[in-house]
């Protein structure tokens, strides 16, 4: 059994958003964080913004070479790997009709298979030592549907079901697997929404900054800092929190 204040930890997605807020709070936390993202000075500064102690490893998670080349470095650098976040993700928008075959692939691409990959790589190594947690950063999306996304809620739908199937799988074997599903998060992601927003109707930015907050019951943003903790929270449970989605939503869906 692995120090529980000084886990082995590997984030994707780790330069900016959620990922930089999971980064900081590991870090505060006291654990040792491997950062992954396809940008070596984002992920640079973020490392050095913390006093924890850092791997910087740049790689572009749809690669299909990632899961194995990422995890292999933590592997040997630390002699094992503890937890794994997988952050990396994004969302486009389109009407269902104009979602061609390109941006289908690669919202699976990102939003599913590559989760997959990383957890594949990952799982020996943390059967091995008898202890696991491995959290997907999810979406509010992996639960209902919304106009225009289809992609991207394809692709959410399908990682929790595979966080869902590979809990049954490891339930035994000391590895958690859990996810958090975050409606509207203050990160560039959703403000990129509000730009499409103000561009197809024109309203002012905080019009339509208060129409995504609105479908919130809480009426406002999530915070990058929020999901952090929810991540850190299934990081530190005992063991009995698996194949579970966690709302982070301020209500919106309730399950």
């Amino acid at each position: 059994m692995p120090d529980r204040h000084s886990l082995r930890c590997l984030v994707t997605g780790a330069s900016r958003g959620i990922g930089e807020a999971i980064v900081a709070r590991l870090a505060g936390d006291g654990h040792r964080i491997a950062l992954t993202a396809r940008t070596a000075t984002d992920l640079v500064r973020v490392a050095e913004a913390t006093s924890a102690e850092t791997l910087v490893l740049p790689w572009d998670a749809t690669s299909p070479e990632a899961g194995d080349a990422v995890v292999g470095e933590v592997v040997r650098a630390w002699g094992g790997i503890d937890v794994l976040v997988l952050n990396a993700g994004e969302g486009v928008a389109a009407p269902l009709v104009r979602t061609d075959d390109a941006m289908w692939e690669q919202q699976l691409e990102l939003n599913l298979t590559s989760p997959f990959r990383f957890m594949r790589a990952a799982i020996p190594a943390m059967k091995e030592q008898g202890f696991g947690r491995i959290v997907v950063v999810a979406s509010s999306a992996s639960k209902r549907g919304e106009p225009y996304i289809a992609a991207y809620t394809a692709a959410k739908h399908g990682v929790l079901g595979l966080v869902r199937s590979a809990a049954a799988e490891m339930a035994a074997t000391g590895i958690t697997v859990n996810a958090v599903c975050p409606g509207y998060v203050d990160t560039a992601m959703t403000q990129r929404s509000i730009d499409a927003i103000v561009a197809k109707t024109g309203r002012s930015r905080e019009e339509a900054e208060a129409t995504l907050a609105s479908q919130q019951p809480t009426g406002r943003l999530v915070s990058p800092a929020e999901v952090a903790d929810a991540v850190s929270f299934l990081i530190h449970d005992t063991g009995q929190i698996t194949g579970q989605g966690l709302n982070i939503d301020g209500g919106k869906v309730q399950s």
